[in-house]
């Protein structure tokens, strides 16, 4: 006991840092929290893209055959999102990334939420839906509570936990980023706004 005790106060900050460590790779939460500090540098911000020249029909109207329901299993009708700006966000509870992105998806939900040309489909992937709702009523969080109510098209989400897609109001897809971003900076709110500035 006592060889414990001198080796803590030689190495104590390495006994601290290994502690630390562990409960990074065991907690999501702390893996979320350390995954935001990074995200929040803005090293892993995302931007949305010019419109591309060549409209194909696959990047344009990209939501059709999207069917999803909403927590009274409401289908929501993609022919609702035409002329909008829509922003889908796919995530599961036992994902550390999703988990870290999401305070700055609710700020931005938070932000936008009371325009009517804005759109939010946040689509929760768990196996079992009620992780997913539990998750969002443990953390305050108010977004839209979606899933898949038949297949994902491709071009919308192809496996990565989280996939963010964001289309204009032609239908077209102006940001698809797979992995953490932070979506609660001016920089990302303005590209919103450029969006919405922009005739369908």
């Amino acid at each position: 006991m006592e060889n414990l005790k001198i080796w803590l106060r030689k190495n104590g900050s390495t006994a601290v840092l290994t502690v630390l460590f562990i409960i990074i790779l065991v907690n999501k939460d702390a893996k979320a929290w350390l995954m935001r500090q990074v995200a929040s540098t803005g090293i892993l911000n995302s931007s949305i893209s010019e419109p591309k020249e060549t409209r194909n029909n696959a990047a344009k109207v990209s939501y059709a055959g999207l069917m999803l329901k909403n927590e009274d299993g409401k289908i929501i009708d993609a022919s609702a999102l035409q002329n909008k700006v829509v922003f889908i966000n796919f995530w599961a509870s036992w994902c550390p990334p999703c988990r870290a992105e999401f305070p700055s998806v609710q700020k931005l939900y938070d932000r936008y939420k009371n325009n009517p040309d804005v759109v939010f489909l946040t689509v929760n992937l768990d196996d079992t839906p009620a992780l997913g709702k539990s998750y969002l009523k443990e953390k305050g969080f108010t977004i839209p509570f979606l899933t898949p109510a038949g297949n994902i098209p491709d071009v919308l989400y192809s496996g990565s936990l989280p996939t963010t897609v964001v289309l204009d109001k032609k239908g077209e897809i102006r940001l698809h980023h797979k992995g953490l971003a932070d979506y609660s900076k001016d920089s990302f709110y303005k590209q919103i706004d450029q969006l919405l500035k922009q005739n369908p």
